[in-house]
């Protein structure tokens, strides 16, 4: 299985550190965010790694290289000046990523999820990681049901979607009817995002997910990265 890392976000919430750095780039616990997922993912056995860029993307293959130091093969994806959002990003990587299932994984986040043990094929079309509700996020996103459903209509409870998830290549069958006209859906290449996917897959109960009680941050804001950084600090000092 190959993985996505989503690196082409401009980091606005996290100026004036991504003025000249990309967020992904940004240093917590001694390494840039991306290097711990990468650690990760080559710990879990993955071998190869498509990692789509835009707002400063050249500095991406200057930092990590070809991925070689960590035994994995980096594949780097422009998608120019304006990113392609979470959809957008899927759809153009797919080329690279293939038919198979394939994790994707924000690249501003952390955590300390076992990437190993994640499903290799959902049984829908996707399989997402969900977690407590952040401060800054307290009414969460998705509700995940006993029987491994996650779906987004009703009143129970409702958990954060970790910015991880397992994805078949199907997820973005039919985007053009799904979006609508959406600004940016009739751009080449278009941008739209995957919510809209997600909520059209939970409707027709094809998504499932897991519930992970560890560690995992939302590194949106400069204040979150140094207090993250001082945890790993802490920790591993």
């Amino acid at each position: 299985m190959k993985a996505l890392i989503f690196s082409a976000g401009k980091g606005e919430r996290m100026r004036p550190l991504t003025l000249h750095t990309p967020k992904p780039l940004l240093v917590a616990g001694g390494k840039p965010l991306i290097v711990w997922h990468l650690q990760r993912l080559a710990a879990a056995g993955f071998s190869e790694v498509v990692i789509n860029t835009s707002w400063l993307g050249d500095q991406f293959a200057s930092a990590l290289g070809d991925g070689a130091r960590w035994g994995l093969r980096l594949h780097f994806i422009d998608e120019g000046g304006t990113p392609l959002e979470t959809g957008g990003g899927i759809l153009n990587a797919l080329p690279v990523l293939g038919d198979a299932p394939f994790l994707v994984i924000n690249g501003d986040i952390w955590t300390d999820l076992d990437l190993a043990a994640l499903p290799h094929a959902p049984h829908g079309d996707a399989h997402l990681v969900l977690v407590d509700n952040p401060v800054q996020h307290p009414r969460g996103d998705f509700i995940l049901h006993g029987d491994g459903r996650v779906s987004d209509q009703g009143d129970a409870a409702r958990l954060t979607y970790a910015g991880i998830g397992v994805y078949r290549p199907a997820i973005i069958d039919g985007w053009r009817e799904v979006i609508g006209d959406t600004p940016g859906a009739s751009a080449h290449p278009p941008q739209f995002g995957l919510t809209p996917l997600l909520r059209h897959a939970m409707a027709r109960g094809r998504v499932s997910g897991q519930h992970h009680r560890g560690r995992w941050t939302d590194v949106g804001t400069p204040e979150r990265l140094a207090q993250l950084d001082a945890q790993l600090q802490s920790r591993h000092g």
